[in-house]
């Protein structure tokens, strides 16, 4: 089939491209459409040469909703939202990211950057951090995310990236923009790994060196997101929200404590803390 051949920009042209489909199955498929009045989908589930997954996986490349297929990418089945995008999960998500859009990301790189913080470990940061960031890069959102936990990284392992250098190298001006890696398969989604972790964490990010760069990745992205460590540990959190200007606190169900979720709440600004999400999963 050529480029410009009908099939090769309808369903069954991409499935064919992607190894779903067989190219003499769509025709078959396309033979029983035309003689049943059928879309090219529900003749393929009606001869059972096609699957729901299929079909979802055809239409989200049409309209330029990119997903990954298991066992095609490094990226953890932790970060669901790029392999599961219509699970309840991801939906979930998708109307976490329409609150943020309306309440913070809305005025230009000025408010282009959030810190995903929590009061203690194991609550959910980095996996809603990953999650989040993937369902605004769905949406065209040029977005970064920052592990800026520079105590326990994560993202580095979530996405299968090298961690060798990283957000660490470039407070230490010991880098600069090689340090952020593209996502493949998912085309507007970058990550800037934590890098070495360094003896002096707190320093690091508290220098002016930081502020410049999030003002500076501001020009380039919608969205920047930042991993954090958790905030009733180290100061680390309080000196990212200010940095970022807004902040999402992570509380996860049946296991963060309120005491503990309060005194953080008071610690970061008020005009900082745009909200909270329930981990509940």
């Amino acid at each position: 089939m050529g480029a410009n051949d009908p099939v090769e920009r309808s369903i069954g042209g991409l499935l064919v491209e992607a190894g779903r489909l067989r190219a003499e199955d769509a025709e078959i498929i396309m033979r029983v459409q035309r003689e049943r009045g059928l879309r090219f989908g529900e003749a393929g589930l009606s001869l059972g040469l096609l699957t729901p997954p299929d079909i979802d996986y055809a239409l989200s490349r049409q309209f330029e909703y990119p997903y990954l297929l298991p066992g095609t990418s490094p990226v953890s089945p932790e970060v669901f939202a790029a392999y599961a995008p219509f699970s309840p999960e991801a939906e979930a998500l998708r109307a976490l990211r329409a609150q943020l859009l309306v309440r913070w990301f809305d005025d230009g790189p000025a408010r282009s950057a959030l810190a995903i913080i929590s009061a203690a470990p194991r609550e959910g940061r980095s996996y809603i951090a990953a999650n989040l960031a993937v369902i605004f890069s769905q949406v065209g959102e040029r977005t970064l995310l920052i592990d800026a936990d520079l105590r326990r990284p994560r993202q580095h392992q979530l996405f299968g990236v090298e961690n060798r250098i990283g957000l660490s190298a470039v407070l230490a001006m010991r880098s600069n923009g090689e340090s952020i890696q593209r996502i493949p398969g998912l085309p507007h989604l970058s990550l800037l790994p934590a890098g070495t972790i360094p003896p002096n964490p707190l320093e690091l990010l508290s220098r002016p060196t930081f502020a410049a760069l999030l003002q500076q990745m501001g020009a380039h992205y919608d969205v920047i997101l930042l991993d954090s460590p958790a905030a009733g540990e180290t100061a680390d959190a309080h000196t990212l929200a200010v940095r970022a200007g807004a902040a999402l606190m992570v509380v996860r169900k049946h296991k963060s404590r309120a005491a503990e979720v309060s005194a953080v709440s008071d610690m970061i600004p008020k005009a900082a803390l745009v909200g909270a999400v329930v981990n509940t999963f």
